[in-house]
């Protein structure tokens, strides 16, 4: 497996309910520059829209040999899911309130571009301020530790 974008700050700002791991639809050129590594999840959340999971906000380059088969870099792209799993998102996402977020993209060992999705629920400051002193209580307690 070969971890092609990581999105640290899902973590920060979201309290993490359930994750899945979901397909995407990518074209020729896409999938070319995903292995080259030069995508970007940061800024990216997923909607459920016509019984179909669409990721908007991922940005994936323009492959540099593409010419004009490339497409635009930060189109909406449908992820791949159950039948039974979407109607859980949907159940998340509108009774809950709940939002769907990328956590990292990858490629699996038969070459597929994987998107692991997470159910999060957002995260006021102060969640964040602990959250923050309690990482900075483990380091010193390891540090003390070592010594």
């Amino acid at each position: 497996m070969k971890l092609v974008a990581n999105n640290k700050k899902a973590r920060h700002d979201y309290f993490i309910e359930e994750t899945y791991e979901a397909g995407i639809v990518l074209t020729g050129t896409e999938i070319k520059s995903t292995r080259q590594g030069k995508v970007s999840i940061k800024e990216s959340y997923a909607r459920i829209r016509d019984g179909e999971v669409i990721l908007y906000g991922m940005n994936i380059s323009p492959y540099e040999q593409g010419n004009r088969f490339n497409t635009d870099p930060l189109r909406p792209r449908k992820l791949l899911l159950h039948k039974r799993e979407i109607q859980k998102l949907i159940g998340y996402t509108t009774l809950k309130g709940l939002t769907l977020v990328p956590l990292r993209m990858y490629i699996n060992d038969r070459g597929r571009a994987k998107v692991e999705l997470a159910v999060a629920r957002g995260k006021k400051n102060y969640d964040k301020r602990q959250d923050t002193a309690k990482r900075d209580a483990q380091r010193r307690m390891q540090q003390a530790a070592r010594r």
